[in-house]
C-alpha cells in the first residue's frame, strides 16, 4: 500500500512537472504579471494628454495589478526620446510608452534619419483616449459658421493666415486637408508648439487654428470662436458645433494616445495588460476623470483594431507630408 501511494504521487509529480513545462515561459510570465512596479513613459511634461491620462491610468492599474506603476517625463524630439527609451528597455511590459499617434503617424515621414523604427521596435498595446481637433477662429472674424469662414477664407486675398504647432505638426498636416477638401487657400504660420499658436490665434496675428478641446474655455469665454470639430461624431464638449464631414463626407482628424511595449514582449503578456487596461478603462471613475481633463473619451478597442487605426492614419498623413515636401532631419 505505501508502494502504490508513493508511485501514484511521483506519477502525479512527473505530470504536474509536464504540464508546467507545456505551458511555456511565455505563459507562465504572463500567469504572474506584473512581478515589479510598472513604469509609464510620458514623451511630452506634465499637463499635456499623453502625460494626463498616464497619471489616471496608473492609478487605477495599480489597483488592478496590486504593482507600483509609476509615471516617468521623458521629454524631447517630438516623443521620439521616450520612444527609443522603451524601445531599449527588457521586453516584459513593465517599461511602457504613453505615446501620442503622431510618434507612429507622422513622426517616420518627416525625421528620415531616424536610428529609430518605431513602427517595427514597439507594438501596440491598448488605445486609452481620444479627442477632436475644433477648429477655431479669431473672435473678431467676421463669420459665425464653418460655411461661412469657408466662403470668407475662398475671398479673402490676400490669403487669411493660420497657426500651428510647428511643421509637420497635426495641426498643420489637419489645414492642408482641409484646404486641398474645401479648395481655399490660407497661409501657414507655424509656431513652437500650440500654446504659442493659441496665444497667436486669440491676439490675431493670424485668423484661424485647429486646436484641442483643451482649448475649450477660451472658446466659451468668447476669446475664440469654434466653427466645426475633426471627429466623425459631434465632440461632447462642443454638440453644438457640427463636424467638418458633415459638409465634406469622411473628413476625419481624432486625436488618440496609445500604449506600447518594446516589440519581442511576450504575446500573453501584452494580451493580460490590454486586460487590464481595458478593464481600467470601463470603470466609471476613469471615464470621468478622462473627460474632464480636456474632453478625452475613453478610447477601448481590439489589438487589431488598433492596428489598423495605426495603418489609416499613417496613409492619411505620409501622403500630406509627401506632397508638401516636409523633412525634419
Amino acid at each position: 500500500m505505501i508502494n502504490l501511494v508513493t508511485g501514484s504521487a511521483l506519477c502525479f509529480l512527473q505530470l504536474l512537472l509536464l504540464a508546467v513545462m507545456c505551458l511555456g515561459p511565455s505563459t507562465i510570465q504572463a500567469q504572474t504579471y506584473p512581478t515589479q512596479s510598472i513604469k509609464l513613459i510620458s514623451p511630452i511634461p506634465s499637463g499635456g494628454a499623453p502625460d494626463l491620462i498616464a497619471r489616471i491610468i496608473a492609478a487605477k492599474l495599480s489597483e488592478l495589478t496590486q504593482q507600483a506603476v509609476v509615471v516617468e517625463n521623458r521629454v524631447g524630439s517630438n516623443g521620439m526620446i521616450a520612444a527609443d527609451y522603451v524601445a531599449k528597455s527588457t521586453a516584459d511590459a513593465h517599461t511602457l510608452l504613453v505615446g501620442m499617434d503622431s510618434i507612429f503617424t507622422i513622426n517616420p515621414y518627416l525625421y528620415t534619419k531616424s536610428s529609430l523604427d518605431v513602427n517595427r521596435e514597439l507594438v501596440p498595446v491598448a488605445t486609452l483616449g481620444s479627442n477632436q481637433f475644433v477648429l477655431s477662429a479669431n473672435a473678431n472674424l467676421p463669420v459665425k459658421s464653418f460655411t461661412e469662414f469657408i466662403e470668407w477664407a475662398k475671398h479673402a486675398n490676400p490669403p487669411l493666415a493660420y497657426a500651428s504647432a510647428g511643421n509637420g505638426s497635426q495641426h498643420h498636416l489637419i489645414m492642408e486637408l482641409l484646404k486641398s477638401r474645401a479648395g481655399v487657400d490660407l497661409m501657414h504660420v507655424p509656431y513652437k508648439g500650440g500654446s504659442p499658436a493659441t496665444t497667436a490665434t486669440v491676439g490675431g496675428e493670424v485668423a484661424v487654428m485647429f486646436a484641442g478641446t483643451s482649448n475649450s474655455n477660451l472658446i466659451k469665454a468668447g476669446k475664440l470662436k469654434g466653427l466645426a470639430s475633426t471627429g466623425m461624431k459631434r465632440s461632447r464638449v462642443f454638440s453644438e458645433l457640427p463636424t467638418i464631414n458633415e459638409t465634406y463626407p469622411d473628413f476625419e482628424a481624432s486625436i488618440w494616445i496609445g500604449l506600447f511595449a518594446p516589440i519581442n514582449t511576450p504575446v500573453s503578456t501584452v494580451n493580460k495588460l490590454r486586460d487590464h487596461v481595458n478593464k481600467a478603462l470601463s470603470t466609471p471613475e476613469v471615464i470621468e476623470s478622462l473627460f474632464k481633463s480636456g474632453g478625452i473619451e475613453a478610447f477601448i478597442s481590439s489589438q487589431d483594431e488598433f492596428k489598423a487605426l495605426i495603418l489609416r492614419d499613417q496613409k492619411k498623413y505620409s501622403k500630406i507630408i509627401q506632397s508638401l515636401k516636409i523633412k525634419v532631419d
